[in-house]
């Protein structure tokens, strides 16, 4: 028997977002970046016997070990986008790596408010000068990483394509959880060490020991509404939610349902950023190949991978 050839008719199930590779390589810069400085401190503190330096280093190791997550995420994510073990690709693992981080980042605002409760009930002493150094310091190398990890394709891409065809420019532009959450990270150490020089620079006019662990807790407070956020915005994904703004079930119905072909079931769900599928079940009194209702579908550009399946059904007068 002779095979046929069927290349036509079969495609990928690479649903990475359309800048991981960029992304991956500059969450490596920040986190070498993050490291270099955290030893820099921490040596020079013990050098010079310095608690705020110190202190300060082992704080931003634990920004550097968050964003390992999303580094080891991208990195697992690239290597096994076509290992068809992964039924829907590697494409949504970047939101799982986003929800373990928001859990660390979660942690992180619960040890700096407590931290800060502390220290409101049993004030300290403060080395205000060399405090006030090592906050600039780490809000300049902060702002620096910020500036890496800005996600700076929040605009859409405009384009029409086939369902199939995986073209990543031409697919609208989905936040990466992944990237969100390492700039999160980082965005959280610059808000303390801008609250911190603020409340470092009024105990040093004014003598409010105060100050410091107040600037704590709100910053504790703010890191935590963050991570919320993201724990509200990667879990939705994984557990195949669509965002209230998403209208993508509504512009199917629109392009495929007729007087004749009416959609009895529908699943839609993102399988990766920018990156969406589809199984619908129609219903036709007139049914037709399903290649012409993905024709139908082709200006949706959102939707990578569609399985349909057409019953007949029989119209009475």
């Amino acid at each position: 028997m002779s095979e046929v050839d069927i290349s036509m008719h079969t495609h990928d199930h690479n649903f990475l977002g359309r800048d991981h590779q960029r992304n991956e390589y500059r969450v490596w810069l920040v986190i070498a970046l993050t490291a270099s400085m955290m030893v820099v401190e921490i040596v020079a503190g013990t050098i010079y016997g310095s608690m705020a330096l110190v202190a300060d280093g082992w704080h931003m190791s634990t920004h550097a070990g968050a964003m390992l997550i999303t580094a080891l995420t991208y990195l697992y994510a690239r290597r096994h986008a076509d290992d068809r073990r992964f039924t829907f690709g590697t494409g949504k693992l970047g939101d799982l790596g986003g929800f373990a981080s928001a859990i660390v980042l979660a942690l992180i605002a619960l040890l700096i408010g407590w931290e800060s409760l502390l220290r409101l009930a049993n004030p300290v002493e403060i080395s205000f000068e060399q405090a006030i150094a090592v906050a600039v310091v780490g809000l300049a190398v902060n702002l620096v990483c910020a500036w890496l990890l800005r996600d700076d394709h929040s605009h859409h891409h405009h384009g029409h394509h086939h369902a199939h065809d995986h073209d990543h420019d031409h697919h609208e532009h989905t936040r990466d959880n992944n990237l969100h959450a390492a700039y999160l990270h980082v965005l959280a150490d610059a808000l303390t060490s801008i609250l911190a020089i603020v409340a470092l620079l009024a105990g040093r006019s004014y003598g409010w020991l105060w100050a410091d662990p107040l600037m704590g807790v709100v910053g504790a407070l703010v890191i935590a509404r963050w991570s919320w956020g993201l724990i509200h915005d990667s879990g939705a994904v994984l557990l195949d939610r669509l965002p209230d703004d998403e209208d993508l079930p509504a512009e199917i119905r629109e392009a495929l349902e007729t007087e004749a072909d009416r959609i009895a079931d529908l699943h839609v769900w993102q399988v990766g950023p920018g990156h969406h599928a589809a199984i619908i079940s129609l219903v036709s009194s007139a049914p037709r190949e399903p290649s012409d209702y993905k024709a139908r579908l082709a200006e949706i550009h959102e939707l990578s991978h569609i399985t349909i399946e057409v019953e007949r059904v029989n119209v009475t007068a």
